[in-house]
């Protein structure tokens, strides 16, 4: 191998490994991301349901499913079970994805900000304890 060869082969390496690197999950940019969210939601040990409901364990959960919150009837009949994938459409047009919910957030559109999110919430279980 050449020495432009292997200098070439560094170069597109050096520059694939933070492409890929940006888009990764941080769970302490998340909890940042978070603070747009907690006007109406809380998550942890102490959570409660307040403008929104709180956020502990919400995936695998079905959606309109939190005890004790007033949840829109598009929310309670949608039928949703929260993946990655589906809070993702969601959290990025919640009146788009959802019709008739009560949300009154825009929604999240830097795809970064979205999968941080997810990594930060993923961490409670339903109790609200960190897994």
């Amino acid at each position: 191998m050449t020495t432009k060869t292997t200098l070439l082969l560094a170069l597109l390496a050096a520059i694939a490994v933070p492409a890929s690197a940006v888009l990764a999950q941080s769970v302490e940019d998340g909890e940042d991301v978070f603070k747009k969210c907690r006007a109406c939601h809380q998550v942890g040990d102490s959570a409660k349901n307040v403008v929104g409901p709180k956020l502990n364990g919400l995936f695998g959960r079905k959606s309109g499913t939190i005890e004790g919150f007033n949840y829109s009837e598009a929310n309670k009949n949608s039928g949703v079970i929260w993946d990655e994938a589906t809070f993702a459409k969601y959290i990025a047009d919640p009146k788009g994805f959802m019709p008739g919910n009560k949300m009154a957030f825009a929604g999240l559109k830097d795809e970064k900000d979205v999968k941080d999110i997810i990594a930060f919430l993923k961490q409670f279980d339903a109790d609200g304890k960190k897994k």
